[in-house]
């Protein structure tokens, strides 16, 4: 994705963040849980916040998930006819912990088959290791439904999950240049760190389910 879309992306994050602008209808605005329990003082608004999730009211948000080449590669996996089943911008502030643990996607969704489920994850920043970036397990979306659990930190955000039992020593991080798009299969194991440098790191997400997914009687 161009640096004027991208652009156009974080300008609209940064004004529903900052207050500067109404959320839309069912766009939830998340604070980071440091924040959230008075652990932490930011001077910025927007680093009070960890996501904004569920953005298929925003017509400006939501052209990311319904962008044409975005789309097409989402149907070459899952097949042609599909839909959202989660939408969420990333915002890992420097002054919190913000840590991700890593875990499957597919913890956080009932559809079945795996198959026909995929995720998109679009750096809007600059990612590296100094600023949190994700880390993969390669390969494993073979090992089936790990068990979760909620990690023993000192501060956890709310529904974040890591694999109970991970040998985690082969992981991948992947640093990642502004619009640098990863489609993500539900049950890679990944997740990502604290942000130690000195401003936000920004990705946009939307995860697809063929209209052919039934829910799990599980």
């Amino acid at each position: 994705m161009g640096g004027d879309v991208l652009a156009g992306f974080e300008a609209r994050f940064l004004a529903i963040a900052g207050g500067d602008a109404e959320a839309p209808e069912g766009l939830v605005v998340m604070q980071d849980v440091m924040v959230a329990k008075g652990s932490v003082e930011v001077a910025d608004p927007v680093h009070a916040v960890n996501k904004i999730l569920s953005f298929e009211n925003d017509p400006e948000l939501f052209a990311y998930a319904t962008s044409p080449g975005l789309l097409a590669a989402v149907r070459s996996l899952s097949g042609p006819s599909i839909q959202t089943i989660s939408t969420n911008v990333f915002n890992k502030p420097p002054e919190v912990d913000g840590r991700h643990p890593l875990h499957q996607d597919l913890r956080y969704f009932a559809l079945r088959p795996v198959e026909g489920i995929v995720g998109t994850w679009t750096a809007i920043s600059q990612i590296d290791r100094q600023n949190g970036c994700l880390a993969i397990l390669p390969g494993s979306h073979r090992l089936g439904l790990l068990a979760h659990e909620t990690p023993s930190w000192d501060f956890v955000n709310s529904g974040f999950q890591g694999v109970a039992d991970l040998d985690a020593s082969e992981r991948v991080h992947l640093e990642m240049e502004p619009g640098d798009t990863l489609l993500i299969h539900p049950l890679l194991v990944h997740g990502s760190g604290t942000n130690r440098s000195s401003a936000c790191r920004r990705a946009i997400s939307a995860h697809y389910a063929s209209r052919q997914c039934t829910r799990s009687p599980g």
